[in-house]
């Protein structure tokens, strides 16, 4: 396995364990995405990792239907991208990124596997779960904030960070810094 694939993997798990334990009626449950129901934050996920992948020459097959089944539509949408992130062909193709010159493989590992741990926390606020963010998780999520810089709050990223209470624990600080309250 590549590290991308590793990385997935590692989001993917949690992921999919919370989307499979969505009760039907919960997939309209408002987000903290505003506008989103938990079933559109998992559209966006399907939508946004076929765009990029697609866009960089990766076949994917005919997308999911996500309205149908969300929690089917991610397991069936995970396991394509796992078999795709896991070549290195794929993971290591260069191309200038938003940042400059990067390969598929980090650019996915930076944002797209980061935007699925931020989204289950969306997906588990809308239905009223637990998204049982780990230390690890939040290191990535302020990684991640840490390496977007200005571009974290672009419109269509993240909304403007909010400010947290002196005494918050760790996850409402990161949660904060992409505009959520937890």
């Amino acid at each position: 396995m590549t590290p991308t694939a590793t990385s997935y993997a590692s989001a993917d798990r949690p992921l999919t364990a919370l989307l499979d334990a969505v009760p039907p009626a919960g997939w309209a449950g408002p987000s903290p995405c505003e506008g989103w129901t938990a079933a559109d934050v998992v559209g966006h996920l399907v939508e946004t990792q076929r765009q990029f992948l697609t866009t960089h020459g990766v076949d994917l097959g005919e997308a999911p239907d996500v309205a149908a089944d969300p929690a089917a539509a991610w397991r069936a949408h995970a396991q394509r991208v796992a078999r795709a992130v896991s070549d290195d062909a794929v993971a290591a193709r260069e191309f200038d990124g938003f940042f400059g010159p990067t390969t598929v493989g980090a650019a996915f590992e930076q944002f797209y596997v980061w935007d699925m741990v931020v989204h289950r926390w969306d997906v588990a606020r809308a239905v009223g779960a637990d998204a049982g963010l780990t230390d690890e998780e939040l290191d990535r999520i302020e990684a991640g904030a840490d390496s977007f810089g200005p571009a974290l709050h672009m419109d269509g990223i993240c909304r403007p960070a909010l400010d947290a209470p002196a005494d918050a624990d760790r996850a409402t600080r990161a949660l904060a810094r992409l505009g959520r309250s937890a």
